[in-house]
């Protein structure tokens, strides 16, 4: 027992800082935004039009009956599907856009070779 009250006073400040610097990184992971790191900026205003374009037609489909299949198969082909149509196709990722991106494999062998200077 005695082994105990000589060892107690020692932990004291170090359970204290461990404790402080837990409620630091919860007070930090929940305040914080995540970082977009290498997102680019875009502004609010600018997908405002389509994404009211899409809700009208979305209005405008469940006012209505059913639309027929024709209707249907001539509304999607336009674009990416019937109430979204080409909106935002370009910004989408695909083959055709992405022959120049940076898969995840090269940037993790890349990583590794940095990291064991391997090359």
């Amino acid at each position: 027992m005695n082994f105990v009250r000589f060892n107690l006073p020692s932990v004291r400040p170090l359970r204290f800082f461990v404790t402080a610097f837990m409620c630091v990184m919860l007070l930090l992971s929940t305040a914080l935004p995540a970082a977009a790191i290498g997102a680019s900026k875009s502004s609010p205003d600018k997908g405002a039009a389509q994404l009211n374009e899409i809700v009208d037609k979305t209005q405008e489909l469940t006012e209505n009956n059913a639309p027929s299949k024709r209707r249907v198969i001539k509304e999607s082909n336009k674009g990416l599907n019937e109430v979204q149509g080409a909106a935002a196709a370009e910004k989408m990722n695909r083959p055709s856009n992405s022959q120049d991106a940076t898969t995840v494999e090269d940037k993790v062998e890349g990583f590794l070779e940095k990291i064991t200077g391997d090359k």
